[in-house]
C-alpha cells in the first residue's frame, strides 16, 4: 500500500497527510479519469496480473481498502 499512497500524494501534491483506509479516493478527486488508466497500470505491476477492466467495477477503485481486499490480498 505504501507504493499506492506515495503514487496518489505524487498526483496530488497539496494533499497533506496520510489517506484513510476508507477514504473515497473518487469522491475525493484523488483520482480523476486522466489518472485512472496509470493507477490501473500501477496496480498490473504490484500484482504483476493483468486487470480485465470487465471483471471490474469503479467501486473496486474507491477505497484503499477495497483497493487491498481486490487486488493486493494473495499479491
Amino acid at each position: 500500500m505504501d507504493r499506492i499512497a506515495a503514487w496518489l500524494h505524487e498526483k496530488n501534491p497539496d494533499l497533506d497527510g496520510p489517506i484513510g483506509p476508507d477514504e473515497d479516493l473518487i469522491e475525493a478527486r484523488l483520482i480523476d479519469s486522466m489518472d485512472f488508466l496509470e493507477f490501473i497500470d500501477l496496480l498490473e505491476d504490484l500484482t504483476g496480473e493483468n486487470i480485465d477492466l470487465q471483471d471490474v467495477t469503479i467501486d473496486d477503485f474507491r477505497t484503499l481498502n477495497r483497493v487491498q481486499e481486490r487486488f493486493l490480498a494473495t499479491a
